[in-house]
């Protein structure tokens, strides 16, 4: 079975030309139509259902460039806290959120929004809006949008790295944008939980 580069006809790269993915997509979606086996046996039939299936997985996946991050790095061998199948299979059996881990730099600040959530929360059940503590979550919140547009540019020039780094053949060049994408794309995923956390702590009850 391929994978989504090889499908494509794409280097395992993170900086890739998505008007000549989208040209290779629909191409090879019309040689994959099912009106072309309509008249042909079962099993080409089944076959072509499945490469058809493959193809579409594979351009929702390259198209966007965290999800063709992630998909790169499972080729990898490496499988994000968030995606990891253990933590998953947990998180469903005991009806729980999955438990990430925080990152060292984050500890004060998210120390502080828990309290601050803990408070907005109870003042929500006794039917109590507190606005300087909406205020607090808010400036909050911009703050960590902003950490999330800051880890965004630092992925992008990791794909860089990446790039050059399979470009040369430098296999310690590509462990190391590796790892870092590791730790960014795990703190990318915190930070988008905890700006979840404030934007359903600040709704207002109805």
């Amino acid at each position: 079975m391929s994978n989504y580069f090889e499908v494509f006809d794409l280097p395992s790269k993170l900086q890739i030309d998505t008007a000549s993915l989208e040209k290779q997509f629909y191409t090879l979606s019309r040689k994959l139509h099912p009106d072309r086996f309509a008249s042909k046996p079962t099993a080409e039939q089944e076959a072509a259902l499945a490469q058809s299936s493959l193809l579409n997985d594979g351009y929702r996946t390259l198209k966007d460039p965290i999800l063709r991050t992630q998909y790169l790095l499972k080729l990898e061998g490496v499988e994000l806290e968030e995606q990891s199948k253990a933590a998953t299979d947990a998180a469903r059996a005991t009806g729980e959120q999955k438990k990430q881990i925080v990152p060292p730099e984050l500890l004060e600040e998210v120390f502080e929004l828990n309290m601050q959530l803990q408070e907005m929360r109870a003042a929500k059940q006794m039917g109590e809006d507190e606005p300087e503590l909406r205020r607090d979550l808010m400036t909050a919140k911009d703050a960590f949008d902003a950490k999330m547009v800051e880890a965004q540019a630092q992925l992008e020039s990791l794909w860089a790295r990446w790039d050059a780094a399979v470009d040369s053949g430098d296999e310690a060049g590509k462990a190391a944008a590796r790892d870092a994408m590791v730790t960014l794309l795990n703190k990318r995923s915190y930070l988008r939980n905890l700006v979840r956390d404030v934007n359903e702590a600040l709704e207002q009850p109805v």
